[in-house]
């Protein structure tokens, strides 16, 4: 896969005058104060999406690829408008610039629910381009690529097709209404034929009057059906470029060891013995601790190990039953952080007999496949650094701040990711490698993490706890009071990036007071414990504990009013979506037809837009208890990708039940016990149930899926083994309270 630096050695254009037969194409929907930020690469003036060169298209993505597919539908979303099959489309990672930024993420923090379609809703959603624009954060995350680039996308299509078919009919003579486009070229009624390749030059310099009309879904070709992924080929070849991949002339390989108590200092260290060893070249301070260059990652882990250290200790409690303490201590008013949800009168209907229920989440890492990688090179006042990461217009500004440059001076190389889910869209493992730039100026180097550093620095799920009350009178849920303690995501993580949001933090109740339930008394309280370890974004947020949390309440409620669980909740939703993925996942089950020896539970919630339900099977065996199937409905409003979405739906489900059975993040002195996959394992293949997938589009604006199927996944299966022996499970990770083959 090309990159977009040796689209810069190429020179394509020069000014407004294309050569080499190169020009870049697109539509900039909106006015921008940002430039194209290509001109510096190609010379076009054009929108950055869509690039003519003598070998043919390439889409300039604006969005990472970690896994979840987003660049074979990006191409798919251009190759439709400009009559391209799909496997013609190259595509490469655009540069770290605002104007690539990313409105959508956004769209979820209005203070609306994601169901309210209403008027002042949708207005706000729609107002977030301009504090997108504003920010400028070119971010993958919030499974929100394909919100922003729905019409983004499709129009850059469309606007390089109507320049082609424009510079066409110039040379042509004749109009542009006799001309139709097929396979990479434009043509005539005569049968001529001109191709995209030939007309880029001249397409280059035509100004379209309006926004060309994108094309209406009945003339779909790509866009709606299951298509090949455009990086398979690579990754299965392992011929994919990640970052751990990368070999430059004269590169050197490092890597780090910072202070265990995380965010404390490192007093002093002694690397004699270190230095001493075979291809070490260089031990470089770095914050909290130093980075080891060697000739190879092995020998600099081998040396990094071999440094004694004096450690300052942690700022936060020494270990998991103090964290504990600190998030019960929280339930008070003094840290009352929001009451998004309060309907009617919650407390003079909490009487007589209640359900009162205690609910427990640990600390979760990211765990990705690919530990954190990072190559930078400083050398002639220039700073480039290769990185897979979710967040490029950031590493501008680490760049600049760490060594004074200019932006400008700066290049940012996105490479392909083994796993984001979060985590990179930090900065930590950037400021390292740029450090150790600085100190081996002229030399490219390559830091890499080992597995352990990996998994004890990293930005954890928030450990939380939740307190619920709540009444059934007449079948139905007559008041419900949930009390929700956490530190906070946004107060850390956007802290670390130099920012503040003020007011609460939504993701302390997002997946709780956002829900679509209609109970006729209903409260959601958000308390902001202080802050303890750092913690950051994990794949769904806050809805990945809080979902856990709510529909557990909900199926104990059900039992309590002896309804079945699936009907029971039907019967607290009015939104037709929301109803609609519950029918169909258990159509798909046949629910209520559950074979002997075993039983079912089900989930359901709306996480970032997507109504989302699933039901989890199991059985018990002579070894544990064992998952046998599972199903799951999404509506995304318009599947762009079916075959994809269904693959990021089951991804989303088997990372949320490894979490729920085993995943779990302990402090003993300051320092996190787990070390690899060893002590933080993820489920095995066998243990992984059958799953099935089925993508609806009844929602009224499309959505994104890399997230919204991991929240179900915990309380469906702690409802299943509820269902299957009578036990409830209120707190996580299942498997210190059940075995499981």
């Amino acid at each position: 896969m090309a990159s977009i630096g040796k689209i810069a050695r190429r020179t394509f254009l020069f000014g407004a005058v294309a050569i080499a037969g190169g020009a870049a194409f697109g539509w900039w929907k909106y006015k921008t104060p940002y430039g194209n930020p290509l001109d510096g690469v190609t010379g076009s003036t054009l929108n950055p999406y869509v690039l003519i060169d003598a070998q043919g298209v390439t889409l300039i993505a604006p969005r990472a690829e970690m896994g979840q597919g987003v660049h074979t539908t990006l191409a798919a979303l251009v190759a439709e408008e400009m009559d391209l099959e799909l496997a013609s489309v190259r595509v490469i990672h655009g540069p770290a610039s605002a104007a690539y930024f990313n409105a959508g993420v956004l769209r979820e923090g209005v203070p609306f629910q994601p169901i309210d379609t209403g008027w002042l809703a949708e207005t706000m959603r729609d107002a977030m381009v301009f504090p997108g624009k504003l920010l400028g954060f070119q971010i993958t995350g919030g499974s929100s690529s394909i919100v922003d680039a729905f019409d983004k996308m499709r129009l850059a299509g469309a606007a390089a097709r109507a320049s082609l078919v424009q510079a066409a009919a110039t040379r042509l003579g004749v109009a542009a209404d006799t001309l139709k486009t097929q396979g990479g070229a434009v043509i005539a009624a005569d049968g001529t034929a001109l191709t995209y390749i030939d007309l880029a030059a001249d397409a280059a310099q035509m100004t379209l009057s309006a926004a060309p009309e994108p094309k209406a879904r009945a003339d779909w070709r790509l866009l709606g059906k299951t298509q090949p992924r455009v990086d398979m080929v690579a990754k299965v070849t392992g011929t994919a470029t990640f970052t751990a991949d990368l070999r430059l002339p004269g590169m050197r390989f490092a890597t780090a060891r910072t202070n265990p108590n995380l965010g404390a200092a490192m007093t002093s260290y002694d690397a004699t013995e270190a230095q001493a060893m075979p291809g070490v070249e260089k031990i470089v301070p770095i914050a909290g601790g130093v980075a080891v260059v060697a000739s190879s990652t092995w020998a600099a882990m081998q040396a990094a190990q071999a440094i004694t250290f004096d450690w300052a200790p942690a700022a936060y409690p020494a270990d998991s039953a103090a964290i504990t303490q600190a998030l019960t201590n929280a339930f008070s008013p003094d840290f009352q952080d929001s009451r998004n949800r309060d309907d009617g009168d919650v407390d003079a209907a909490l009487t007589g007999d209640i359900l009162t229920a205690d609910y427990a989440a640990p600390y979760l890492a990211h765990a990705t496949m690919e530990p954190m990688t990072a190559a930078a090179l400083l050398q002639d006042g220039r700073l480039t650094v290769w990185s897979g990461n979710q967040l490029p217009t950031q590493i501008l500004v680490e760049g600049a701040a760490l060594t004074g440059l200019p932006q400008t001076a700066i290049t940012v190389e996105t490479l392909l990711m083994g796993g984001g889910f979060g985590r990179r869209a930090e900065m930590d493992i950037i400021r390292q490698a740029i450090t150790v730039a600085m100190a081996m100026e002229g030399t490219p180097v390559l830091l890499t993490w080992s597995r352990e550093e990996d998994m004890t620095h990293d930005f954890y799920r928030p450990a939380a706890l939740a307190r619920v009350r709540a009444k059934v009178d007449g079948g139905k849920i007559s008041a419900f009071d949930m009390q929700i303690s956490s530190t906070s995501v946004m107060e850390s993580q956007v802290g670390r990036l130099g920012y503040a949001i003020p007011g609460p933090d939504a993701t302390l109740v997002q997946g709780a007071a956002d829900q679509p339930y209609t109970f006729a008394n209903h409260r959601v309280t958000g308390y902001r414990a202080p802050a303890m370890l750092p913690v950051g974004s994990w794949r769904s947020v806050g809805n990945s504990q809080n979902v856990f949390f709510g529909e557990s309440a909900v199926d104990e409620l059900a039992h309590l009013a002896g309804a079945d669980p699936i009907e029971f909740r039907m019967s607290h939703l009015t939104h037709e979506p929301s109803r609609a993925v519950l029918q169909a996942v258990a159509e798909m089950s046949d629910w209520g037809n559950t074979p002997t020896g075993r039983a079912r539970g089900v989930a359901f919630c709306v996480a970032f837009g997507v109504p989302t339900a699933q039901v989890i099977e199991v059985e018990d065996t002579a070894t544990g208890i064992r998952m046998t199937r599972a199903w799951a409905a999404v509506d995304v409003g318009i599947a762009l990708d079916p075959g994809n979405l269904q693959a990021q739906v089951v991804g989303a489900m088997v990372y949320g039940l490894s979490a729920a059975i085993r995943g779990e993040i302990t402090l003993a002195g300051g320092v996190v016990q787990q070390q690899t996959f060893w002590d933080y394992e993820p489920l095995r293949l066998p243990q992984v149930p059958n799953i099935e997938v089925r993508v609806l589009e009844t929602m009224p604006s499309i959505r994104g899926i890399g997230e919204p199927g991991t929240p179900p996944a915990a309380p469906a299966l702690a409802n299943a083994i509820f269902a299957l022996n009578g036990q409830r499970l209120r707190a996580m990770p299942f498997n210190k309270t059940v075995s499981f083959a």
